[in-house]
């Protein structure tokens, strides 16, 4: 029966089914979102049905990612001392701590009516954050290694110096004598050279 009605006779309604189905799966999406944890210890994201959830005798929740950050929470070591936590890479300077992109990703709890282009615009503008927060980050960490990389090229310009010989050859260094590190003249006194001699038997 199907195949005696042409294929342009299902178009209209096929496209009106999958416009009601797609607002209905974005709804029942909007309605059981997944709700993506924090580590308590790492600050790690932690996907739904993965994860150790702890409940302490005063009913406060906390979520660790692995057992890793468990052990390490039972052992009361302070997130901020153990290096690679989010919370000592931030306090140390090594990570963002103050930027605008932040500022989307607080919890909102408040609820909004379903809106197509308000979706179709807010997932365009995700994904244009995220770049805009990764770009900050990645010129973040530049802007923290060039320090370093002025002092590392000063040590190595002062190993080079005195250890030019072992790089060049003896008589290149006699040619050029800006190759060679100043020689410093030390003036001993007579009464020094005296007391150094060796004593007579």
């Amino acid at each position: 029966m199907l195949k005696s009605v042409g294929p342009n006779f299902y178009t209209p309604f096929l496209s009106l089914f999958d416009q009601l189905v797609l607002g209905n799966c974005v709804l029942l999406v909007n309605l059981r979102r997944m709700r993506l944890e924090k580590c308590w210890f790492c600050s790690s994201t932690v996907y739904p049905g993965h994860g150790i959830k702890f409940v302490r005798n005063d009913a406060k929740i906390f979520r660790f990612c692995r057992s890793k950050c468990h052990k390490n929470f039972k052992m009361k070591r302070n997130p901020c001392k153990v290096k690679w936590t989010k919370a000592y890479r931030r306090l140390h300077g090594k990570d963002m701590t103050q930027d605008s992109t932040f500022e989307f990703e607080r919890k909102r709890n408040r609820p909004e009516r379903y809106d197509r282009n308000l979706a179709e615009n807010t997932l365009k503008a995700i994904k244009k954050i995220d770049k805009i927060r990764s770009d900050r980050a990645s010129d973040h960490i530049k802007n923290r290694l060039k320090t370093g990389k002025v002092q590392r090229q000063k040590e190595a310009r002062k190993q080079l110096e005195l250890g030019i010989h072992l790089v060049k050859a003896s008589l290149a260094l006699a040619q050029d004598s800006s190759l060679c590190l100043p020689k410093i003249k030390v003036n001993v006194s007579q009464a020094q050279t005296e007391e150094n001699q060796p004593m007579e038997e």
